[in-house]
């Protein structure tokens, strides 16, 4: 029996313009899979699953593009979060529903229990409990602004996993998280738990009686073993299996 190839939908939280989004995108379209990309406007990161959308007359905004290098591929910009394109997404809004979703390739790991504000993971889930198979990339950059992403290695590691995803259980979602080096040598994915914290955590700090200020630090300490953090902390590439992947057998 042949089995069709399955419709995919790339979306981000860093927006349109991201050049992980297009290296996601190649990875499904080496594939050979019908590839469609939807992603906010302007950049969405820490939106979760919200749905805000900025709306015109009632209407959300959607612009046609076409990305560089990727001349063929239908692009929509969307002025809303990532949660609530692969939400309208799943009722045919860009297309045919799609089977998977894949959202990334974020610019900075998502770890630990604080996916739960990351737009990228929101997407994802969001995908996932509208009965699509879904998975969340990031790349480890830290908190250096200089720090120029290794996208290559990041799709080496999408490239051994995607054909399996579509072999995995509706409604399955996988948060990917891959070290930020040109090469991973021998180091393999692996299969880890979320952290009760990351490296990287937010610090809260009252500017004055009408302010407040929100930034991202890192912090020392030793981190838990066997969680996302502590693997990615030396170098593996980690996968956590946020909703369950039934009986199929790992896609790595």
């Amino acid at each position: 029996m042949t089995v069709s190839a399955p419709r995919v939908l790339i979306t981000n939280d860093d927006g349109i313009d991201s050049p992980g989004l297009a290296v996601l995108a190649r990875c499904s379209l080496e594939l050979g899979w019908p590839t469609a990309i939807a992603a906010p406007a302007e950049e969405s990161s820490g939106t979760s699953a919200g749905l805000l959308a900025a709306a015109a007359d009632r209407r959300v905004v959607v612009q046609r593009r076409e990305l560089p290098g990727l001349p063929g591929v239908e692009a929509f910009a969307v002025a809303a979060h990532p949660a609530f394109i692969t939400l309208v997404a799943s009722e045919g809004a860009f297309g045919p529903r799609p089977e998977i979703v894949l959202s990334g390739i974020n610019r900075g790991a998502n770890v630990g229990r604080a996916i739960l504000h990351s737009g990228t993971v929101g997407a994802a889930m969001t995908a996932g409990i509208n009965g699509a198979r879904a998975v969340a990339v990031s790349v480890d950059v830290g908190l250096n602004p200089d720090s120029e992403p290794h996208w290559d290695t990041a799709a080496a590691v999408v490239h051994r996993f995607l054909p399996r995803v579509a072999e995995l259980a509706q409604g399955s979602v996988l948060n990917v998280n891959v070290p930020n080096v040109e090469h991973l040598d021998d180091r393999s994915p692996r299969w880890a738990r979320l952290a009760t914290y990351g490296r990287v955590q937010s610090k809260v700090t009252q500017v004055d009686d009408t302010t407040i200020e929100l930034a991202s630090v890192e912090v020392d300490g030793e981190l838990e073993p066997g969680t996302d953090a502590s693997l990615l902390a030396i170098g593996h590439p980690t996968i956590t299996a946020l909703c369950s992947i039934s009986d199929v057998a790992s896609p790595w």
